[in-house]
């Protein structure tokens, strides 16, 4: 096997380098988002807060702003408590703690998101030094809220899905490497190109150390992404995979880095999407199921097949 993978030239321009990755498992996770750990840095200079927010899945945007909101209305209702209630005309003379300090809360509330229904106002320089402060703070806040909103939905993205394992399926004469993608959305992407590298951990003694090679595959380029694209990459004498099992790959902890980029219509630039499948999530033996037919005048593709598979009798195993 190794006389095999000496053939083929090992690509150094992926930028993870060919020192070992011992224990740090995939190089990219199934999202396409670098499996890396910065440290050395204070904890919030890792992040860049603007990209956090507009890569962030909609669950988590919408979780860490109703978060601030509340937390930030929290806290200065704690300020108001502290200060008095009574210093809060048109609140509840009389009434509870625990009502004093939803009466506070409302009164952030309204504070902060500089509604100001006139119910309850502030008497006093101190309470009023504060309700001040936190409506300047709101309209900032409001301000930046308004921009990562834009952000997140004018960003352009490519709105690809991956099938969550690759196959290993005839082709031809022989098999070939298979996964596939498509678009989940109705933007209309143009001019789609991929490219598979092949990620290998390569053992020689004690010395351990990354080694990368490029796979060619059937079409590297189409000229529209409207249905489903299946990416093939044929296993003969001129692939790196040849003559290699799914355990032996396994055994070098193989990964599959997909790099896909396409150019959008609507945004008038280039979107990329990434994704990788380690040696754990090929499949040999197996064919996927077709993913569109035609209803009418009109192609129906179904998107929630694009896990779909069938294993295939043992004669058909390369």
């Amino acid at each position: 096997m190794d006389i095999n993978r000496k053939k083929f030239k090992n690509e150094l321009t992926t930028g993870f380098g060919t020192s070992s990755n011992t224990g740090s498992g995939r190089f990219y996770r199934k999202d396409g988002s670098a499996n890396v750990l910065r440290r050395g840095v204070p904890f919030f200079n890792r992040f860049s807060w603007f990209h956090t927010m507009l890569s962030m899945s909609p669950l988590r945007f919408w979780l860490s702003l109703t978060g601030v909101y509340v937390g930030v209305n929290l806290l200065f209702a704690v300020v108001y408590f502290l200060i008095g209630v009574e210093h809060l005309n048109g609140t509840l003379r009389g009434a509870s703690k625990a009502n004093q300090f939803i009466e506070a809360f409302f009164f952030s509330a309204q504070t902060y998101t500089t509604v100001g229904y006139g119910h309850v106002s502030p008497d006093g320089i101190a309470v009023s030094s504060v309700a001040a402060f936190e409506s300047f703070l709101g309209v900032m806040t409001l301000a930046l809220a308004s921009g990562i909103f834009f952000g997140r939905f004018s960003m352009p993205r490519a709105f690809l899905r991956f099938s969550s394992v690759a196959l290993i399926a005839p082709f031809k004469e022989g098999e070939a490497l298979m996964f596939r993608m498509v678009p989940e959305k109705n933007n209309q992407l143009t001019d789609a190109e991929v490219k598979l590298t092949l990620a290998l951990q390569i053992k020689e003694g004690n010395r351990e150390r990354n080694e990368f090679y490029s796979l060619p595959v059937e079409f590297n380029r189409i000229n529209t992404l409207v249905l489903n694209w299946t990416v093939v990459h044929p296993i003969n004498e001129d692939s790196p995979l040849h003559g290699y099992t799914v355990r032996e790959l396994a055994e070098m902890e193989a990964e599959i880095l997909v790099f896909v980029k396409a150019y959008d219509e609507v945004f008038a630039n280039s979107v990329v999407a990434r994704t990788s499948y380690t040696a754990d999530e090929i499949i040999p033996n197996a064919r996927f199921r077709p993913m569109y037919h035609s209803s009418g005048q009109m192609t129906v593709l179904e998107v929630d097949k694009l896990n779909d598979f069938d294993l295939l009798p043992q004669h058909h195993a390369g």
